[in-house]
This record gives C-alpha cells, sequence and structure tokens, in this order.
C-alpha cells in the first residue's frame, strides 16, 4: 500500500534508538524527509547515517526533550532545515519515579513533563508548520500501561495523561486541520532496550512473563508498531483523529512487575 508519504516532512522526537527509530526508518522508506530530535548527538549521528541509506534527507538537533523552550528552538531549527514541517511524532518518553510510596512528588512532575508534557510542548511548537501543511497529523506514542493499572505508577499515570491529551487536541485542532492520535504499544523487544536487559539479567522471569502474558509467545518488534505510526501519518487514515491505537499483540499485563504484597516491603 502507498501510504503517499513521499516527500512529506516529519520530526521525531527520541529518534535515535529503539522505537523512535523504527518509526524514522519506515517513514524514509515511504520517502518521507526526516527532522530527529534526542539528547545524545552521537546517537543522532549513528541513526542519521542509517537512515540517508534510503536516500530521503535526514536532519538532527540534539535537545532534552522535557526542556520545553528548547524542544521549541529544535522544531523550529529542523523546519528551517527541510523548509517546513507535516507531521510530528511525541516518541521520546520514560520514568523519573516508580510507585508512590519510593517516590518522591517531584519524581511524578517530571515523568509527566518527559511524556505528556513534551508531547503537549512538541504539538505546540509544530501547530504553526502544521497549519500550513496539508494532510497535518501528529502521533503520541504513549503505552498500554497508560491504559491498565500496573508498576510504575508515575509512568503509568502519565502515559494516562499522553492518551487523554491526544483526544482532547484532536478536537481542539480539528478547525486547523491537524489530526491527532495516539499509539499505544505493548511490551517491544530491541537490542539495548529494556526488556533485552530483562531477559538477559533474568532470563527465567523474562520466559515466564512471556509465556503467561502474550498469546502468540513473544513480545512485539519495532517494525510492527512503526508501520502503525506511518499508517495513522498518512492520508490513508484521514478520518482518524483523537484514537488510541493499541499495538500489543493481545498482552495481558503490561508489566512483569509486581506491587509489594504487604506493607511491610514499601515502608
Amino acid at each position: 500500500m502507498d501510504l503517499g508519504l513521499d516527500g512529506v516532512r516529519v520530526v521525531v522526537t527520541g529518534g535515535s534508538r529503539g522505537i523512535g527509530l523504527g518509526i524514522a526508518h519506515a517513514l524514509a522508506r515511504e520517502g518521507a524527509a526526516l527532522g530527529l530530535i534526542a539528547r545524545d548527538p552521537e546517537g543522532l549521528a549513528r541513526a542519521a547515517t542509517s537512515l540517508r541509506e534510503h536516500g530521503r534527507p535526514v536532519v538532527s538537533v540534539a535537545a532534552d526533550v522535557s526542556d520545553f523552550a528548547a524542544l521549541a528552538v529544535a522544531v523550529g531549527d529542523l523546519a528551517e532545515q527541510l523548509g517546513g514541517l507535516d507531521r510530528a511524532v511525541a516518541n521520546a518518553g520514560g520514568t523519573v519515579g516508580g510507585n508512590l510510596l519510593d517516590s518522591d512528588p517531584e519524581d511524578f512532575v517530571a515523568t509527566f513533563a518527559l511524556n505528556a508534557g513534551h508531547a503537549a510542548a512538541l504539538t505546540k511548537a509544530a501547530v504553526p508548520y502544521l497549519r500550513q501543511s496539508t494532510g497535518a497529523a501528529v502521533v503520541f506514542v504513549a503505552s498500554v500501561t497508560g491504559m491498565r493499572p500496573a508498576p510504575r505508577t508515575a509512568y503509568a499515570a502519565a502515559k494516562a495523561g499522553e492518551i487523554h491529551l491526544a483526544s482532547t487536541l484532536a478536537q481542539e485542532l480539528a478547525p486547523l486541520a491537524i489530526r491527532v492520535n495516539a499509539i499505544s504499544p505493548g511490551s517491544i523487544m530491541f537490542e539495548g532496550g529494556s526488556w533485552d536487559r530483562y531477559q538477559r539479567n533474568d532470563p527465567d522471569d523474562f520466559d515466564r512473563f512471556t509465556r503467561e502474558e502474550f498469546p502468540a509467545g513473544r513480545l512485539g518488534r519495532v517494525e510492527e508498531v512503526a508501520d502503525v505510526v506511518a499508517f495513522l501519518l498518512s492520508d490513508r487514515a484521514s478520518w482518524m483523529t483523537g484514537a488510541n491505537v493499541v499495538v500489543d499483540g493481545g498482552q495481558g499485563s503490561p508489566s512483569a512487575r509486581k506491587f509489594p504484597a504487604t506493607s511491610s516491603e514499601v515502608q
């Protein structure tokens, strides 16, 4: 299926590795020009080199997405280099805190900033360019952890906020002809990622988790998420906005972690 993304200019946060890099590759294969934002300049350089093999323009800016002023400057820089922006992907995310009883309130605030806050800031910075485009669209990479309770509490609450932000912004930005959707991946395996480390550090529990929680007996792959994002950004999804698309292979529990069972364990 031709997604009609040839020549479309897309900014991707967290685009130097993992799911973000996979999204960038999927878009480049469809002919998109890419602007990448991540914290690590060396990682960005490696990502750009691999992406240019598709023969499409790739530019990058190193920035911390939780520094909203720096993020806005990065978006403007990329838009200038690409001659505008047509799409945006808020992929960067993570957690600063764990659960309520082993974190500080400041950890929750920082986790919200990194996830829902950065998604809002990216969209705000991109709107002046997107409203000049045809088929403008934004995708937030959230998580199934934002839909079903599981440890880490700070991360789960922040991802829930990101999902709701997408549906609310879809209504706010509809008059500007900008679509906004979220995608909620389940557990995705990639080299150097948290599940890769977990498999190496605790293979028995990883095997138990995979066997008990996944009908297909495996975790998801990056390209299985990336292809859905590419579709949501395309005009093939022109009547989709405010949606949260789950890509989890029918996963049960969103986490191999468990909350402490007794009060003595959390003191």
